[in-house]
């Protein structure tokens, strides 16, 4: 039996669980514990818990936990325990804010890593943290992510969506369930030391997201501000400081993947087909 261990078993990770066979085992890691994070999928404490077992068992690895100022929270705690065992295939996602600012050129898996906010500089670190342990590592660095629960159409129909007008800027971006079959492909072809960009076929403007969204919906477009007069948290403001198109293209060739949703307009038509049911 195969036995995935996922720290962080949230929303991408989720994904993931269906498409893998009925043998599987899944057992995900959940700050609270003791509650079903999902259908099928074992929920253990941590940190908090013992998980000298956990790795025994596990056959795969797949780290969703993000960084922070101190490091990778999986490696801190586990490190040397990890180590010490052997896998078939360990899955780290990161992000495309890796490569930093490239003012709306494109980059790829051999674009030298330039992070320009502390969230990407710790994603670099994390990187090279996961690297430097010698187990059979595949980096995912992931755009923007969106899918069901996750969509413009809430903020939109409630009428609090604005299109922010930055000129020059582009997003990548990916619909969760692409994320669910490149690490299927991944796990099905293992390739050690191997770094995929996850994203679709058609960066662009943020503000396109949101006038798409609202045509479907037939509501008014919403209010266009312009970035520098914005008012936004500094999260939010921070994506704004990177503009990048992100090649696909490793996924395909090297995968076999095709994804379901190549540009934003096939994967917001999808979500709202979802959402009238």
């Amino acid at each position: 039996m195969s036995v995935l261990l996922s720290f962080g078993h949230g929303y991408s990770a989720q994904a993931l669980v269906p498409l893998l066979a009925d043998d599987w085992r899944v057992i995900g890691t959940s700050r609270s514990g003791g509650k079903r994070a999902q259908d099928g999928v074992e929920s253990v404490l941590f940190p908090g818990s013992d998980m000298g077992a956990y790795l025994d068992g596990a056959t795969h690895l797949l780290i969703s936990a993000g960084p922070d100022a101190a490091g990778d929270p999986v490696l801190r705690e586990l490190r040397g325990e990890i180590a010490k065992r052997e896998f078939e295939w360990v899955g780290y996602l990161s992000t495309t804010g890796v490569y930093g600012d490239h003012q709306g050129d494109w980059v790829d898996e051999a674009t030298p890593l330039t992070p320009s906010t502390r969230r990407g500089q710790w994603r670099v670190a994390a990187e090279a943290e996961w690297q430097e342990m010698g187990l059979p590592l595949h980096i995912f660095r992931l755009a923007g992510i969106y899918g069901a629960g996750r969509g413009p159409f809430s903020k939109v129909r409630a009428g609090t969506a604005r299109r922010i007008i930055k000129v020059g800027q582009v997003f990548s971006r990916i619909h969760v369930e692409d994320i669910a079959q490149v690490l299927a492909a991944s796990i099905a072809q293992p390739n050690a030391g191997a770094v995929y960009n996850l994203c679709d076929d058609d960066p662009a403007p943020p503000q396109d997201v949101i006038g798409y969204a609202a045509e479907l919906l037939g509501v008014p477009l919403p209010e266009a501000v312009e970035y520098e007069a914005a008012e936004m948290t500094p999260m939010a403001r921070s994506f704004y400081a990177e503009s990048k198109r992100v090649r696909n293209d490793r996924i395909k060739d090297e995968l076999g993947v095709a994804l379901k949703y190549p540009d934003y307009r096939v994967g917001l038509q999808a979500l709202l087909a979802l959402e009238v049911g």
